[in-house]
């Protein structure tokens, strides 16, 4: 079988990619699992939100097999994925004023609380303002974002009132170190750079995270509510057993 060079080069970079987050974002990881597990320690909620493709990361951890049962995915219609028609309509309700208050006023989240904000470019007025809003409540704010879409010469502006980043409204950050574009590929007779790898670094970030928290929580000797997979025998039970010690928050059984 011939070697396919576009499929190693898109292979290497994104090994290259992971190996500057595990470089370069372990001490903010770190620092994102530990409140984590701060929250889970007094009694909060945990919540993970992304747009668009960002959002693929945030449903990877809820009710997931390894994943922390307490995840709750923070849903704006519309804006999750490309299951509304048009697709564009999820791009467009990114940029609305005023919907992520709307959707947090009506969501269980709460002062005590933490929110995962995933949003690669980080600059559309729904996670700016996501961020913006969770940390008025009194919740603590994780955003996995690209910093390269918030400084340096390709940087495009914020299109939030403010001119701010989701970046600017954190307790933590962290730097999913995808360029603006999110294309690693170039090929001639290719008009347009491809191969997007903002899922691979967001999704490694995000379960990176996860088991930060969860390893801090077995430190401290507490059992960390895990899932584990339907798929195993015994799986079943065990889950429903972490659901009925965790119903009060645990919103996607309710």
């Amino acid at each position: 079988m011939r070697e396919s060079k576009p499929a190693t080069q898109y292979l290497d970079t994104a090994i290259a990619l992971l190996g500057r987050v595990r470089d370069e974002e372990t001490e903010n990881i770190t620092a994102a699992g530990t409140l984590l597990a701060d929250t889970v320690v007094a009694g909060g909620r945990l919540f993970a939100f992304g747009a668009g493709h960002s959002s693929l990361a945030a449903q990877d951890v809820v009710y997931r097999a390894g994943s922390l049962a307490l995840m709750n995915l923070l849903a704006v219609p519309g804006a999750v994925g490309v299951d509304v028609m048009p697709a564009t309509l999820g791009s467009a309700l990114e940029r609305v004023d005023g919907l992520a208050a709307a959707v947090l006023d009506s969501s269980p989240a709460t002062a005590g609380d933490a929110l995962v904000i995933i949003s690669l470019s980080g600059r559309n007025a729904l996670p700016v303002e996501m961020a913006m809003n969770a940390r008025a409540l009194g919740l603590k704010v994780i955003g996995v974002t690209s910093l390269a879409y918030a400084s340096g010469p390709d940087a495009p502006r914020s299109r939030h009132a403010s001119g701010t980043y989701l970046r600017d409204h954190c307790d933590i950050v962290l730097d999913s170190k995808i360029a603006v574009g999110d294309a690693e590929l170039d090929h001639e007779g290719v008009d347009a750079p491809f191969a997007s790898a903002s899922t691979v670094t967001t999704s490694a970030l995000m379960q990176a995270t996860l088991a930060t928290c969860a390893a801090t929580l077995a430190d401290r000797g507490i059992q960390p509510p895990l899932l584990r997979s339907g798929n195993v025998d015994g799986g079943h039970d065990w889950n429903a057993k972490v659901f009925a010690e965790y119903r009060d928050r645990i919103f996607y059984q309710h």
